[in-house]
């Protein structure tokens, strides 16, 4: 009976795991939607003047603006990304005979594109809803923008612009934040087992990371994944919004967004906007996530 709840406990570890980092970083994700797309409130402000003018501008809750869609496609995302990734990594496994690092990175990257895939349309309304700013209220919420975006920009196709570029900079990014991740986990308890790990709770034959030493471990992860992919980041954002834009007919492609990106705001001001909120971002939300993971994992005995 145990293992027949196997992956229910792992869809439960994951989503919870997802839900606890997103909620964290929820306000600094916010601000993020905000100066990717230059939106024109706080166009001319920087990461840390933005953090302080919302709250004036829309209250403390507007920093949490679209959360709500925030959790509901992150708990199916964490889930179906750890998930798929167990899956995959077997089939990598078994069928092709690939393994080490090699199907490591091959699996996160599979997995995270089965996750995006999946919920997809839930960050296009999220987004939606964050960029929207108090006093000018085109979606009412969740429902009423599932609603406005399906009846008035192409039915289903409406909801996956920007697919293009997250699958792109979702293989490294995925790809790179596991193969780092386990690298560094791997390497830190062949060469220091007693410094930097422990025995698992739930299974004394099996080490795991200290969880100072996990923390560090994901947020280095995270770090050197976001950097590769952050330019493919600010496109998605930015077809995303396409109807909210003013500028939107000009960024119909991912091609065309990204030369429209430099062209228009260059490289630091434009493709990396908002990249140091990320690494701020990035860090504690990739951290919590793989330590709430690894808790509820001992917790929900999966070792």
């Amino acid at each position: 009976a145990r293992r027949d709840f196997y992956w229910l406990r792992s869809f439960i570890a994951g989503g919870v795991a997802g839900c606890c980092a997103k909620t964290t970083t929820a306000p600094l994700d916010r601000v993020k939607i905000l100066l990717q797309a230059h939106n024109h409130h706080y166009k001319h402000l920087g990461v840390f003047s933005t953090l302080c003018a919302v709250p004036k501008k829309e209250g403390y809750l507007g920093l949490y603006k679209g959360n709500g869609a925030m959790m509901i496609r992150i708990f199916p995302y964490g889930a179906i990304q750890f998930m798929a990734f167990d899956q995959y990594k077997k089939v990598i496994k078994k069928q092709l005979g690939i393994s080490g690092h090699v199907h490591r990175l091959m699996a996160g990257s599979m997995a995270g594109i089965t996750a995006v895939i999946c919920t997809y349309p839930l960050d296009m309304v999220r987004v939606r809803l964050a960029f929207q700013v108090k006093g000018e209220h085109r979606y009412m919420g969740i429902i009423h923008a599932f609603k406005m975006i399906y009846t008035k920009e192409g039915g289903f196709r409406g909801f996956y612009r920007g697919l293009m570029p997250t699958v792109v900079g979702m293989a490294p990014y995925a790809g790179f934040s596991f193969f780092t991740f386990g690298t560094l986990k791997s390497i830190g308890l062949a060469q220091a087992p007693n410094l930097l790990g422990r025995p698992s709770l739930d299974n004394p034959d099996v080490l795991v990371l200290k969880t100072h030493v996990n923390l560090l471990c994901g947020g280095i992860a995270g770090a050197i994944a976001q950097t590769i992919s952050y330019p493919l980041d600010v496109t998605r954002r930015r077809m995303q919004l396409g109807a909210v834009l003013p500028d939107s007919e000009k960024c119909l492609t991912m091609v065309q967004t990204l030369k429209y990106v430099y062209q228009q705001h260059g490289i630091r001001r434009g493709l990396y906007r908002g990249l140091s909120l990320n690494y701020i971002r990035c860090v504690p939300s990739q951290a919590v996530a793989f330590t709430t993971y690894e808790l509820m994992k001992q917790f929900l005995h999966l070792n």
